[in-house]
């Protein structure tokens, strides 16, 4: 199988960042297959989220790759992030859009295609559905499935966005499906196995 968006994979940040952080990040980066990273810190203060923020976005930049922030508009436009990921708790879109302008904004639908078209109606630049399997990352409240991803990609051309508990083993299925990008953490970050830059390279 040959895939079309050779950088299909959407990185998530690990909850807390090892001393070997920014040097594993820059050689999962380096291999190319990343197209965005997404910063999500929920236990550090604005402050060291600013400081983390400043030296992953040089990594990123170094490597092309788009940094989004997780959930926090106004460190989004402090860092001059490349956009924002917003869950249904978060800011809303069109308020998020005022103070972020043209930058990146995706929306969690979790496994609805109702919030799918409000997210679309609200012009979300990608829209994130899951969780497709279990995951360590995050307790799962949502199980979606690739009927979802069928369904969304009838009603829209906006990217589409898989995420929970994605490996090796099971990213192929999603991709054939229609996911534009999946979004994955754990298989990367908190691999037994496998370095983080040895398990991106499974994702062929």
């Amino acid at each position: 199988m040959r895939i079309k968006n050779k950088r299909f994979i959407y990185l998530i940040s690990p909850t807390k960042l090892r001393k070997s952080f920014y040097k594993d990040l820059d050689e999962v980066l380096k291999i190319k297959k990343v197209s965005f990273f997404q910063l999500r810190l929920k236990k550090e203060s604005f402050e060291n989220k600013l400081l983390i923020g400043k030296k992953i976005k040089k990594i990123c930049k170094k490597y092309k790759v788009k940094l989004l922030i997780n959930d926090d508009v106004l460190l989004t436009k402090k860092l001059n992030a490349d956009g924002c990921h917003l869950g249904q708790k978060d800011m809303n879109l069109i308020k998020a859009r005022k103070i972020l302008k043209n930058k990146i904004i995706g929306i969690t639908c979790h496994n609805s295609i109702k919030l799918a078209k409000i997210a679309i109606k609200d012009n979300a630049d990608y829209l994130a559905f899951g969780a497709f399997y279990l995951s360590k990352t995050k307790k799962i409240k949502y199980k979606s499935s690739i009927s979802i991803l069928k369904r969304a990609k009838r009603i829209t051309n906006t990217p589409l966005v898989a995420i929970g508990g994605i490996n090796s083993n099971n990213y192929k299925k999603l991709l054939l499906n229609k996911a534009n990008f999946l979004a994955i953490s754990g298989y990367i970050w908190n691999n037994k196995k496998l370095k983080p830059a040895e398990a991106i390279k499974k994702l062929k």
